[in-house]
């Protein structure tokens, strides 16, 4: 197949990038880099099947056809990028959306949207499957990217009973591996870089809050699935259903890593989900995917590849919108 993946250029995207061409795709990479990284697909370059496009997904495009499958990741993903970039955030949610549908209904291909278990907001039933409508605060700080996010399933549903696209959305629920940015704010992340600097991990609240942590491996998996499977329309959640509180992973990482670091509990911010856990029941019965890599395994090679790469540099001041807490970077993770 040739398939366009806009945001390839990130974490998940150039993860995506190097599946489909391991298999024989054919791949055309968009992406503006406002938070993906060249160095992620410059690998890929090479490989007379893959194309790098540098553009933004808000702006009209078009790929040359035939064009087989639209994969959506375009978007800022974890809250220092979103706060940082709210209006970029909710245009590519809007803007950008509409003119990924619109590529794919040009060349009648597959349109997979990358949508995000941050519409389920804080969640009132738990777990969440995706029958539940959610609980989000429209107007908080945490709203340009799940609002974004909702709008864009809203449109992709739209243009399938209007306008008749194979649109298929997932809702993506934390995803960690090798390529996350130190400092891009996801707990993951945030957590590694502080074990290998040797400061202390921010832990907000208590740490009894959850999260459910999906190997990029797995999850790049589970979207090739979505992909391939013509004329499902989901939502389908892709995570990984084990649970753990935010103090468990912060003790998981100082055991894996060996560091010393101290645990530092922080006030919360406003609006952080308390629980976060999906049901993957679709995934499994209509993609026949669920999840294979531990989380421990996991974090084992996404400290390993932290520890060859990432050198400790000083903290970086956050924006006053972005963190209520300017002494620390947030570790949310969307």
């Amino acid at each position: 197949m040739k398939v366009v993946i806009t945001g390839g250029g990130g974490f998940l995207g150039s993860h995506l990038c190097e599946a489909l061409l391991r298999r024989g795709d054919t791949v055309w990479c968009l992406d503006n880099f406002c938070t993906g990284e060249p160095h992620n697909v410059a690998h890929l370059r090479a490989n007379p099947r893959f194309r790098l496009v540098h553009g933004d997904v808000t702006t009209a495009f078009d790929i040359p056809g035939p064009v087989h499958a639209v994969a959506h990741l375009a978007s800022p993903a974890s809250p220092p990028d979103y706060h940082r970039l709210p209006l970029e955030t909710l245009s590519v949610g809007s803007r950008g959306t509409e003119n990924a549908l619109r590529l794919a209904l040009r060349h009648g291909a597959r349109f997979v949207l990358a949508s995000t278990s941050e519409v389920y907001g804080d969640p009132e039933t738990h777990p969440q499957p995706e029958d539940y409508w959610g609980n989000v605060n429209p107007v908080g700080p945490r709203s340009v990217y799940d609002e974004a996010k909702r709008y864009a399933e809203a449109l992709s549903m739209a243009y399938r009973r209007s306008l008749g696209v194979d649109v298929g959305v997932i809702r993506i629920f934390n995803t960690y591996g090798p390529r996350m940015r130190p400092y891009d704010g996801r707990v993951v992340s945030t957590f590694i870089r502080q074990a290998l600097a040797g400061g202390p991990l921010s832990v907000y609240g208590n740490g009894s809050q959850t999260r459910s942590f999906c190997y990029v491996d797995d999850l790049v998996r589970g979207i090739t699935a979505m992909i391939d499977h013509r004329d499902l329309s989901g939502p389908v959640n892709l995570g990984n259903p084990a649970e753990h509180t935010i103090l468990e992973l912060a003790e998981l990482v100082l055991r894996i890593t060996g560091s010393r670091s101290r645990i530092e509990n922080l006030p919360l911010p406003v609006d952080d989900p308390t629980r976060r856990r999906p049901v993957i029941t679709r995934a499994r019965e209509q993609l026949g995917w669920e999840p294979h890599v531990p989380v421990e395994e996991g974090l084992r090679h996404t400290a390993a590849w932290f520890t060859a790469r990432f050198r400790p540099q000083p903290e970086p001041e956050p924006h006053p919108l972005r963190d209520p807490h300017p002494a620390r970077p947030h570790p949310v993770e969307a």
